[in-house]
């Protein structure tokens, strides 16, 4: 049976750290990163974009691992000025673009185009208003860029520009040329890259049967909400509920691929410690994120066993 090998990343801002940190010690424990090069799909949401489309342009885990230590702070990087602009980030977004931007741009390539990768990639994110012409036909929609052939390919695209739309995070940053990040529908972007993979107008889809899929989370923190009826209104549920959307999506996605692939289905979602909680934007708790992501609190063990077994 031939195989068609699909890795998913979830979004969730410095937490990508995580899932670089996973990559490489899934590749020290099979002692290569070959079974890295056989994936024919990198699926990616916001940080998970970035993870994605930096594996398809030729970067290692450890280059990845790198971008989040090295220039995570400089991401974001929250001025006074800005604080003073945006009233206390009650009226704008916690962060500008222009560092999120320069960073992309220098890590991917100024004229890297979707269509220039190595690899298939598929990355989600949320076009705010798609200017039809037609007033019946103007609305906010999901998208979905990537360069399978076809008429709907969007190989064209510049890969930092997916990047910046996908990692638009409402609150966070401001949009950019009207996309927010794909995490509001598709935190863990598995499902999107199935159901691509099954497209009939795709000549060369593989057979359900023949799809493999790894999904890689960035950690997940036990948290909740105390009350059985929250009379809150904008300003109490803005924040958690950018928190709860992207949290719910990704337990979605991961039902309907188990219920799909059944045991060609793998996830390795880590929780943090009780108590422990890493935003977004937590780029102070990196070196913890860093610690927590290289010890044996995250048992890779049936992961690697998985990947021997089905993967390779």
């Amino acid at each position: 049976m031939a195989r068609y090998r699909v890795l998913s990343f979830d979004g969730g801002g410095v937490r990508g750290l995580v899932s670089a940190i996973l990559l490489q010690r899934i590749g020290e424990a099979l002692e290569s990163d070959s079974w890295l090069h056989k994936a024919d799909l990198l699926a990616g949401t916001s940080t998970g974009a970035l993870l994605a489309l930096g594996l398809a342009k030729g970067l290692s885990p450890a280059e990845l691992r790198a971008l989040y230590e090295d220039r995570g702070e400089e991401i974001f990087d929250d001025s006074w000025l800005d604080d003073l602009t945006d009233i206390g980030k009650i009226a704008g977004a916690d962060y500008g673009s222009e560092k999120l931007e320069r960073v992309l741009r220098e890590t991917l390539g100024e004229s890297t185009r979707l269509r220039d990768l190595g690899r298939r990639v598929l990355v989600p994110t949320f076009d705010l208003d798609n200017e039809d012409p037609d007033p019946a036909r103007r609305r906010w929609k999901p998208k979905i860029f990537h360069n399978f052939p076809g008429p709907d390919s969007d190989g064209a695209t510049l890969a930092w520009k997916v990047a910046m739309y996908t990692t638009a995070a409402p609150t966070y940053f401001p949009s950019y040329e009207g996309y927010v990040d794909g995490g509001v529908f598709a935190n863990n972007p598995s499902m999107c890259a199935l159901a691509q993979v099954q497209d009939r107008r795709w000549a060369d889809r593989p057979a359900l049967d023949d799809v493999v899929l790894l999904s890689i989370g960035t950690g997940s923190s036990l948290v909740f909400i105390r009350g059985k009826s929250l009379d809150w209104g904008y300003a109490q549920w803005a924040k958690p509920l950018v928190e709860v959307m992207f949290e719910g999506v990704s337990d979605i996605a991961r039902f309907q691929c188990e219920q799909l692939l059944g045991e060609r289905f793998r996830r390795l979602a880590p929780v943090f410690p009780a108590g422990e909680t890493y935003p977004l934007d937590g780029v102070a708790k990196i070196p913890e994120l860093a610690e927590f992501a290289a010890s044996d609190r995250i048992d890779i063990g049936p992961t690697v066993d998985w990947i021997r077994r089905v993967w390779l």
